[in-house]
């Protein structure tokens, strides 16, 4: 882990607090480490998932195009939409 240089603070209550210092203690760590990779775990997953839900320009064109232009559906799409009829009992 890299040295320090910033500090974050806060406060919590009594019950998350003592929560945390259980699961430290469960995995050997100072609670310190355990918050610390557990709050840059959890924004790497928040920035991860974000992320997923950019889209390029030529994304949006494509999607707009659907929108506005919607084409008729092929066989391969009314035969698999007649099954799931049939398989739903519509």
């Amino acid at each position: 882990m890299a040295s320090a240089t910033s500090r974050l603070g806060f406060r919590i209550n009594d019950r998350i607090k003592a929560r945390i210092e259980k699961a430290a203690a469960l995995e050997g760590r100072k609670v310190t480490d355990y918050c610390v990779t557990a709050l840059a775990e959890a924004a790497r997953q928040t920035i991860e998932r974000e992320r997923t839900l950019e889209f390029s320009e030529r994304d949006w064109e494509i999607i707009v195009q659907v929108l506005t232009e919607p084409q008729e559906p092929n066989e391969r799409l009314k035969r698999a939409h007649a099954e799931a009829q049939r398989r739903l009992g519509g």
